[in-house]
């Protein structure tokens, strides 16, 4: 089995976990609406049901985790759960808006879009990205902890594989990451280094003609199959009581009735006890009447999806391309390649470019290991990012709405641990880990 990606001798692994509180000794039994059946809605379903409530899943498309869930990387890494505001980001952005092969493009901007990256430009300096990596990074230990834990109990076959590889390409890049590495190894996590030699023995299949300069090894991470999952989860979530109900527009939340659900303008509705909002880039303008002005934005991204041609020259697990920000998994008899970020383009309108990147680095590492000439599934997604990088989660300030929100590229890595907070949060138990800076307060103007 896994790891569970759990430190062993640092702070934050002496303070991440605590023992779980017991349930309230009155518990009330709650009728909960949730309004999102990607894997953040499904994971959040799933916990509440476990605990007794009784839960209804609204979502606008024909099955749950058809939009950001869908195709992604499958990457959970707890090491590379980091906001994308950082230092040296905007000039990086900048640097690249002209390059041909770049991992960031820049579309037609909407002025919410330019604010968003206003705010953005504001949470890069070291001390805000050094506090918001320290609570994504918390989250996401705590949510590999919560996703070990499910697939082991109820016995969830979904494609898996251990371990996790970035590739350097030259001594520069290594210099690059050299810092983020050590506030890794600081957080107790368990990284090591390796050449290109050691990185082959555990990747046989990394092509010899393109040039490594080093690879950084995560034992403890993998990648697995999010919508597998989530569909699995799913069929748990039900034999538990949970309904969903599909190709439904639930109605922005109505300042006056905010706990009330509907389905159509006309729509009287129902009212629940407890609204949770998971509805990925949507969830901004379905809860902006309700007075909250939450900074989300969406960053798209690629993904290709082929069959393994031949399994000999596919990877074992995953890797990632830190030039290109490139990640290629191993998923079963699939190879999904992806990446990408961009800001103001549209969700139907693919960029040739980028996928054209995801080409070129699947054929520099695993040539001939997809069958990239037919039935090749090219996957363009909107990930919610909020500006600053960590997700919002537990209660929206109005009563009986609640957030789990805000995942960006981590929400894979981050949905299982969010969901049982939310979880926790609405049946009145103590959270297991530490909330700070992981709640709406953070956005507040002090």
């Amino acid at each position: 089995s896994l790891n569970s990606g759990k430190p062993k001798d640092s702070s934050t692994a002496r303070h991440a976990f605590t023992h779980p509180t017991p349930p309230p000794r009155e518990f009330q039994r709650m009728k909960v609406a949730i309004i999102g059946a990607g894997v953040i809605g499904v994971t959040t379903a799933y916990e509440l049901a476990a605990q007794g409530h009784q839960v209804r899943v609204f979502e606008r498309n024909s099955a749950a985790a058809e939009a950001t869930s869908f195709a992604n990387a499958g990457v959970m890494s707890a090491g590379y759960a980091a906001p994308w505001a950082r230092p040296g980001m905007p000039r990086h952005l900048l640097a690249h808006l002209w390059q041909r092969d770049t991992s960031l493009r820049i579309g037609r901007l909407s002025r919410h879009e330019l604010r968003w990256l206003w705010q953005f430009w504001k949470a890069c300096d070291s001390a805000t990205f050094a506090r918001n990596r320290e609570h994504m990074l918390r989250l996401a230990l705590y949510s590999q902890q919560r996703i070990q834990t499910l697939t082991s109990t109820l016995n969830l076959a979904h494609d898996r594989a251990p371990g996790y590889m970035v590739l350097l390409r030259s001594e520069r890049e290594r210099q690059l990451i050299a810092p983020s590495l050590q506030v890794m190894r600081d957080a107790g996590l368990s990284i090591k280094s390796l050449n290109a030699e050691e990185a082959r023995a555990i990747e046989p299949a990394l092509s010899p003609d393109t040039a490594l300069a080093e690879a950084i090894h995560f034992a403890d991470d993998e990648v697995s199959n999010c919508r597998q999952f989530a569909l699995l989860l799913k069929s748990e979530a039900e034999a538990l009581g949970v309904q969903f109900h599909f190709n439904v527009q639930v109605q922005p939340l109505s300042p006056n009735q905010p706990r009330t659900i509907r389905c159509t303008p006309e729509d009287t509705g129902e009212t629940f006890d407890a609204v949770v909002v998971c509805a990925g880039i949507a969830s901004a303008p379905l809860t902006r009447s309700l007075g909250l002005r939450i900074p989300l934005a969406a960053v798209h991204g690629y993904s290709l999806s082929a069959a393994v041609r031949e399994p000999l020259d596919a990877p074992r697990s995953g890797v990632m391309d830190e030039r290109y920000k490139v990640a290629i998994s191993r998923l079963g008899q699939r190879i999904r390649v992806s990446g990408g970020s961009e800001i103001g383009g549209h969700a139907n309108k693919h960029d040739s470019a980028n996928i054209k990147t995801l080409y070129r680095v699947l054929n520099d590492w695993f040539p001939g290991a997809a069958r990239t000439q037919d039935n090749v599934q090219v996957w363009k997604s909107a990930r919610p990012m909020l500006a600053d990088g960590p997700p919002i989660l537990g209660a929206s300030g109005i009563p009986g709405v609640w957030l789990n929100l805000g995942h960006g590229a981590s929400g894979w890595t981050l949905a299982c641990g969010s969901a049982r907070i939310l979880a926790d949060g609405i049946s009145g138990r103590n959270s297991e880990i530490n909330l700070q800076g992981l709640g709406l307060e953070r956005l507040q103007p002090t």
